[in-house]
């Protein structure tokens, strides 16, 4: 079988946009969130405009793809957990599109998912959404239109952007703070690559069947065309520090296809909140691991100079653009990486001992399977035997705790997301952990993942793989409320 590093092109070298610490509403792309007035009734805090888009990857890399306020990723929307804000979507384009608050508790009809019922931006035309912001911490919004076999819908566009709700505590002193979104574009359909970077293949294999189906798979989607932001490794300007400050880096994979570990040469991360939510033990670690949609918020301690690469530890991901420049002041050298220490990835380092939080009063089992060539050319996807949309399935009872056992009987590892709600990691694997408040976990190849949350949120939540492919061809269903 051919390997990814064997379909990739080295791309040249890139960066990423930087913020300043607080820099109100300014896009690492440099394009400003400024609040506009589109509607009579009252003035919108903020307007995104849907519509096409060019990005300069590097002098000789121009695409063309779908984005918001001209540019890709979208402007960061600064929001004040429970102040309610006005937020109008224009739809410049020919087709409907859903626009997704991911990790933000609100009702159904404003989440921007058609299962659950919210309405679509329809073309040429416009949607107001009422938010509440809550909980406090890095979310971000996505399209959420499915994309089946069309590479230019969804979450395959430029349609992403973070959403960093502010509340009265602060997650620590710091010099600077960035926004940085790893992103792959201009996907295609194969059926000869495996993956390299999947960090889950040595665990335990709990759940791996005892007899695995050996029918040949569908096509599945990859990318040989990487970034940080906008920009591939060594493009436009580099991340500029001097020696002792503090960084604070919201990261967010927003790709559509994969699971990614990233490091900075030379420097440990202390992870800090992992969804934005803060960890009850903050770690310092050479690398860390996001699967899509996750978001990792870091503070690096600058105490290293030199120049540096931020970027994936895959090399040929990394060397084809999924990486960035770090600068210190005065220093004016070759760009260096060093592998980091090659080390699993463990949600639960960073959990407590024992968690506050009522015990289950229930327990929910899925099981997830993949149906090789189910879909025609495409693989389809079951959970507990059955396709989408499992009608009256998972049934939830307000204000009931739930436990919810996933049970990974793929060769992937899968990172799954329930909408409107936060879940607190209670087992990865057999190990145990409680503190960690998250709302997409990677349930790890062959493996198993323990969730606990409340249903505390009326109406439909949808619960899904956050790979676009997985998730357009099965895998996902309905929570409803009863």
């Amino acid at each position: 079988m051919m390997k990814r590093r064997d379909l990739l092109k080295l791309a040249g070298i890139t960066l990423a946009g930087t913020g300043a610490r607080r820099l109100p509403l300014l896009a690492q792309t440099g394009v400003a969130a400024s609040p506009a007035s589109v509607a009579p009734a009252r003035k919108a805090d903020y307007t995104l405009h849907i519509a096409p888009v060019t990005v300069e990857l590097d002098r000789s890399h121009i695409l063309s793809t779908i984005g918001y306020n001209g540019v890709a990723p979208g402007p960061v929307l600064r929001m004040r957990e429970g102040k309610p804000v006005v937020v109008d979507v224009i739809n410049d384009t020919d087709t409907p599109e859903l626009v997704h608050w991911h990790g933000m508790l609100l009702p159904a009809e404003l989440d921007g998912t058609g299962e659950e019922g919210s309405p679509p931006v329809p073309p040429h035309g416009r949607h107001r959404f009422e938010l509440t912001p809550r909980p406090t911490g890095t979310r971000w919004y996505h399209s959420h239109a499915m994309a089946m076999d069309d590479l230019h819908k969804g979450s395959y566009t430029g349609q992403f952007g973070f959403v960093h709700v502010e509340g009265e505590s602060d997650p620590g002193q710091y010099d600077q703070e960035l926004f940085l979104a790893l992103r792959d574009w201009e996907p295609f359909f194969t059926g000869t690559m495996e993956d390299d970077d999947d960090d889950s293949h040595d665990g335990p294999l709990l759940e791996k069947p005892p007899t695995l189906n050996t029918d040949p798979d569908g096509l599945e989607v990859g990318s040989v065309t990487y970034s940080i932001n906008d920009k591939a490794l060594g493009s436009g300007e580099p991340i500029r520090v001097r020696e002792g400050q503090r960084v604070l880096i919201h990261f967010l994979n927003a790709s559509a296809i994969e699971n990614r570990r990233i490091a900075l040469a030379g420097h440990k991360m202390r992870v800090i909140a992992l969804d934005g939510n803060p960890v009850p033990s903050p770690q310092s670690l050479d690398s860390i691991f996001l699967g899509a949609g996750e978001r990792v918020d870091v503070i690096i301690e600058m105490k290293n100079p030199g120049v540096w690469v931020l970027g994936a530890t895959e090399k040929v991901v990394r060397e084809s653009g999924l990486g960035v420049i770090v600068e210190y002041a005065g220093q004016h050298r070759q760009p260096l990486w060093t592998d980091p220490q090659k080390t699993a990835w463990d949600y639960t380092i960073f959990g407590a001992v024992n968690s506050n939080a009522p015990p289950p009063q229930q327990t929910l089992e899925m099981i997830f399977e993949k149906i090789p060539g189910g879909a025609g050319k495409f693989n389809s996807w079951l959970i507990n035997g059955k396709p989408y949309p499992h009608e009256q399935e998972f049934v939830l009872q307000q204000g009931m705790r739930y436990r919810l056992v996933m049970r990974n009987r793929t060769d992937d590892a899968h990172p799954m997301h329930l909408h409107r709600h936060l879940w607190e990691l209670a087992e990865i694997n057999g190990k145990k952990t409680s503190g960690i408040l998250k709302d997409t976990v990677i349930v790890p190849y062959y493996g198993r993942a323990v969730v606990d949350f409340t249903a505390d949120q009326p109406g439909l939540s949808l619960f899904h793989c956050h790979i676009q492919q997985h998730m357009d061809y099965g895998f996902k269903a309905l929570f409803r409320s009863a």
